[in-house]
C-alpha cells in the first residue's frame, strides 16, 4: 500500500431509483433523525484541553496490552509512557482509517443501493463518517502528535467490502461486522478514559455509530429473507471469515516493532487473558445484530460458540443503543460543566487582579 493512498477498484452498478413515494416510515423517521442530530466538531468538543503525552486518553494500565508482561514489569516509568503513547495512537489511528473506509462506504451506498429511503439516509451517514474522521485526526494530530498507518488487516477487510459489487455486501461489511466491532472499541473508551476529550469523542461518534447500526439492520433484515440458500451461506461464510479475521490478527504488531521490543511481545499479547476478554467484548454487537438480520445458520452459530460469545445473541439491541445516545448526552453535560468552570474561574482570577490593581 502506498503510504498516502490506498487504491481499490470496483465494479459497483450505479442505480436510481424513481419510485419517490414507496419509502419505508422506519427509515424515513430514521433520516430525520440524522439530519437533525449533525453536530460541528470544531463547536461541540473542547479542543483547548491538554491531554497527558504520557498517557493520552487517561486509561488504567490494567488495560494495557502490555501490562503485567515481563517487559512491562522491567520498564521505567518514561518507557511506560512511551508504550501508552503510541498504543493510543495506533488504536485512534486504526479509528480514523476505519471512518474513511465507512466514509466511502457510505458514498457508495448512496449510489448502489435500489432504494430511495436507503439513499436518504446514507446521504446523512456520508457527513457523520467525514466529520468522524476530521475529529479522530485533528485528536492524532494536534493533541498525541503521531499517527499509525492502516493496519494491514483492517486493510484487507475494507478492500473485500469496497471491492465487492453487490450492495448489500457494503452494508455487511462496513454496517454490521467493522463497525459492529468499533462500537465495542469505542464503548471500552467512552466508559473507561478519564481524558475528557478523547472520552468525549469516542462517545459522540458512538452516538453516530448507533443509527448508522440501525439503518444496516433496518435495510438487511427486509432484503435477506428473499436471498436464496447459496446466497445466504455466501454471506454467512464472509461474516465467518471476517470475524476469525479481526479476532485474530488485531495485535498492534506495529507498535511493538516501532518501540523496539522482540516479536515475542505479539505472541506474548496474543494469548494474554486481557486479549481474551477484549475478543470477547469485541463481539457484544456484531452476534446480536446478525441473529436480527437473519444471518444465523448453523456456520455462523457454530463459529460464534467456537469463539466464546454466541450468549451475546440474546443481548438487546434496542437497550445498547439507547445507551449509546444517552451516554453521548450525558458527556454534554459534563463537557458544559467543565468549560464553565473554567470560566468562572478565569473570571474569579480577573476579578481578584482588577481588586489589587
Amino acid at each position: 500500500m502506498d503510504l498516502d493512498h490506498l487504491d481499490i477498484a470496483s465494479t459497483a452498478t450505479t442505480v436510481f431509483d424513481f419510485d419517490y413515494t414507496a419509502a419505508r416510515d422506519q427509515l424515513l423517521r430514521l433520516y430525520d433523525k440524522g439530519t437533525r442530530r449533525q453536530w460541528i466538531g470544531s463547536d461541540r468538543l473542547d479542543w483547548s484541553l491538554d491531554i497527558d503525552p504520557d498517557n493520552p486518553v487517561g486509561m488504567p494500565d490494567e488495560v494495557n496490552p502490555l501490562f503485567g508482561s515481563p517487559w512491562w514489569d522491567k520498564m521505567t516509568d518514561a518507557e511506560r509512557g512511551e508504550i501508552r503513547r503510541n498504543v493510543e495512537a495506533w488504536r485512534f489511528s486504526q479509528f480514523m482509517h476505519g471512518e474513511q473506509g465507512a466514509l466511502v462506504c457510505a458514498a457508495k451506498i448512496v449510489q448502489t443501493v435500489p432504494d430511495i429511503d436507503s439513499k436518504f439516509y446514507a446521504a446523512t451517514q456520508v457527513i457523520d463518517e467525514a466529520r468522524h474522521v476530521e475529529v479522530y485526526s485533528r485528536y492524532l494530530h494536534e493533541k498525541v502528535q503521531l499517527v499509525y498507518p492502516l493496519n494491514r488487516h483492517l486493510e484487507a477487510l475494507l478492500t473485500d467490502v469496497i471491492a465487492d459489487s453487490r450492495w448489500d455486501m457494503t452494508y455487511l461489511g462496513m454496517q454490521v461486522i467493522i463497525e459492529g466491532l468499533a462500537l465495542a472499541a469505542f464503548g471500552l473508551i467512552r466508559n473507561v478514559a478519564t481524558e475528557p476529550l478523547g472520552k468525549a469523542i469516542n462517545a459522540y461518534v458512538m452516538q453516530d455509530e448507533a443509527r448508522h447500526v440501525t439503518f444496516g439492520r433496518l435495510a438487511l433484515r427486509d432484503y435477506y429473507p428473499e436471498l436464496t440458500d447459496a446466497e445466504r451461506d455466501d454471506r454467512e461464510q464472509f461474516c465467518v471469515d471476517a470475524c476469525y479475521l479481526m479476532r485474530d490478527r488485531f495485535v498492534a504488531e506495529e507498535v511493538w516493532d516501532r518501540v523496539g521490543l522482540p516479536p515475542e511481545v505479539a505472541a506474548w499479547v496474543d494469548q494474554s487473558e486481557l486479549m481474551t476478554q477484549f475478543r470477547s467484548y469485541l463481539f457484544t454487537r456484531i452476534v446480536p445484530i446478525l441473529k436480527d438480520i437473519g444471518l444465523w445458520g448453523p456456520r455462523v452459530r457454530g463459529a460464534f460458540t467456537d469463539m466464546g460469545v454466541i450468549q451475546y445473541a440474546e443481548a438487546d439491541l434496542d437497550a445498547e443503543m439507547a445507551n449509546d445516545e444517552r451516554a453521548a448526552e450525558e458527556i454534554d453535560a459534563e463537557m458544559r460543566a467543565l468549560i464553565d468552570a473554567r470560566a468562572a474561574h478565569v473570571a474569579s482570577v480577573a476579578a481578584e487582579a482588577a481588586e489589587r490593581t
